[in-house]
């Protein structure tokens, strides 16, 4: 049966290379690059042909305005009409080989052309190959969002280069979350199912491996800057750079326990992987200090208190500054009082504010008038 299994794929290889030969070249197709695709991207699961993969890689480096499309699209539709595990993963790591070129025309790829993820083998049962299913799809699934964080990296360097002291730190902490993200994406990318070592995997894995660090190593650094500027930092910007903070130290005990199931798994990469650093405490109490203290000085802006007379009194209050007072109980001056008896015959009325229970009414006036004003009719007909 396996054996069987073995043509089968080798013989839909020969089909798919004689089609490509007889096809024309267009802005879109290129013969000899969809040759090499379909050679990088064979149904043996028990080899990798890295010769055509670096010829790939080749021409995606040396002419990508005149490979990158015809290249994305033989990927694109291979991975499309493809039911088999071992072709899609190639073809996944195939592209995924294509970010890393560094190529700036690759940042304007956007969401892959091609969904893989509900993708499941339809040549063996689903019991024996729901592993390699689910490391397609977790895998698929990292490189969409990769691809997508590609299209706007170049948006948001610009903008941080731009932009203000204050904005720049934002935009950091903004890139640092896009950056988690990916990495708990990438932690999701792993065999599940025994009987899964085998070396299309484990190729697969290294790729991974890879991937983690260059991600990884931009998180810390970014760490790095946005702790060096958070004494200048809003309570709003500490809040997220906190959240932040607490993420890298989750993550920096999932990447422990990834490397450590890869290590036994295998996987040449992982014993290269240095020791994960933690973010040291009194880091983590500074800032949270500045966040805590912010809402503390908010809360301590504004109290309400009862004053004695039955009224509400709000009082801003921040130590020894000056204070603002804002009541319903108001005191008339003398100079007031001159003014208003001073006045041109307009109707004054009497209105007593003095407290039965006043230990000292003769700090009180006497009298406080109150303007008796009649509200005109606006409406008429």
């Amino acid at each position: 049966m396996k054996l069987w299994k073995k043509a089968a794929g080798a013989l839909k290889d020969q089909n798919s290379l004689l089609i490509t030969a007889l096809s024309r070249r267009t802005h879109l197709r290129s013969p000899d690059l969809e040759a090499a695709v379909i050679k990088a991207t064979s149904h043996d699961e028990a080899r990798v042909d890295y010769r055509n993969a670096q010829r790939v890689f080749a021409w995606a480096r040396t002419s990508p305005s005149t490979h990158l499309k015809p290249l994305v699209w033989a990927i694109s539709s291979r991975a499309h009409r493809t039911r088999s595990w071992p072709v899609a993963l190639k073809c996944l790591m195939l592209l995924h080989g294509v970010f890393c070129c560094k190529v700036p025309a690759v940042h304007r790829i956007g969401r892959l052309p091609f969904d893989l993820s509900d993708f499941a083998d339809a040549h063996s049962s689903p019991s024996k190959t729901w592993g390699h299913n689910a490391l397609v799809r977790a895998y698929f699934n990292f490189l969409d969002h990769k691809s997508s964080f590609l299209y706007t990296d170049l948006k948001e360097i610009r903008k941080v280069k731009l932009a203000g002291p204050e904005e720049s730190i934002m935009a950091e902490i903004v890139m640092l979350q896009r950056l988690q993200s990916l990495l708990t994406l990438l932690l999701q990318v792993r065999p599940q199912a025994e009987g899964m070592r085998g070396t299309l995997v484990l190729e697969a894995m290294d790729c991974v491996i890879i991937e983690i660090f260059d991600t990884y190593s931009k998180v810390c650094n970014l760490i790095a800057r946005v702790l060096s500027r958070i004494y200048g930092a809003s309570q709003a910007e500490a809040s997220m750079a906190l959240l932040v903070l607490r993420q890298a130290n989750s993550q920096g005990d999932e990447l422990a326990e990834f490397f450590d199931f890869c290590k036994f798994y295998g996987v040449l990469n992982a014993s290269e992987f240095p020791k994960v650093e933690r973010i040291p405490e009194e880091d983590f109490r500074e800032v949270e200090r500045m966040v805590y203290a912010g809402v503390e000085e908010e809360s301590k802006a504004i109290v309400v208190s009862e004053s004695g007379g039955g009224g509400s009194v709000l009082v801003q209050s921040s130590g020894k500054v000056l204070t603002t007072v804002v009541t319903n109980k108001w005191e008339i001056f003398d100079d007031d009082l001159k003014s208003l008896n001073g006045g041109n015959g307009t109707e004054w009325g009497i209105v007593s504010v003095r407290s039965s229970d006043d230990p000292q009414p003769q700090r009180q006036p006497p009298h406080v008038y109150a303007y008796k004003l009649e509200i005109p009719d606006l409406i008429t007909f």
